[in-house]
């Protein structure tokens, strides 16, 4: 499934998706940065609550498909062009991680 597909599925809102069409393989949780560095994968979903500008870095590290922000947390503007740049995919969940990740379950 791509990020694109994910969002039209889950109703999730896209933030920047500068590479809408990147393959979604699983799904990670966590919001210690250092933690998912470690841990997550390739073309995961990378669910957390973090939304500075470090977010990016780890992201692309990993080569996550998609940093998704639970809860409808926000980002500022920098964070987002920085993303944008570094063809980091950002989707926004209004639900809690929980229920973000059991979305998304169903679907990969």
């Amino acid at each position: 499934m791509t990020v694109k597909e994910l969002c039209e599925k889950t109703g999730f809102a896209a933030v920047c998706l500068p590479e809408p069409e990147r393959e979604v393989s699983g799904c990670y949780c966590g919001d210690l940065l250092s933690w998912v560095m470690g841990r997550a994968s390739s073309g995961q979903a990378w669910i957390t609550i973090m939304s500075n500008i470090n977010i990016v870095a780890v992201a692309t590290l990993c080569d996550t498909a998609v940093i998704i922000l639970s809860e409808n947390v926000a980002l500022e503007e920098n964070v987002i062009s920085t993303a944008e740049q570094r063809g980091v995919n950002i989707v926004s969940a209004p639900v809690p991680t929980f229920e973000a990740a059991k979305a998304i379950a169903g679907l990969v």
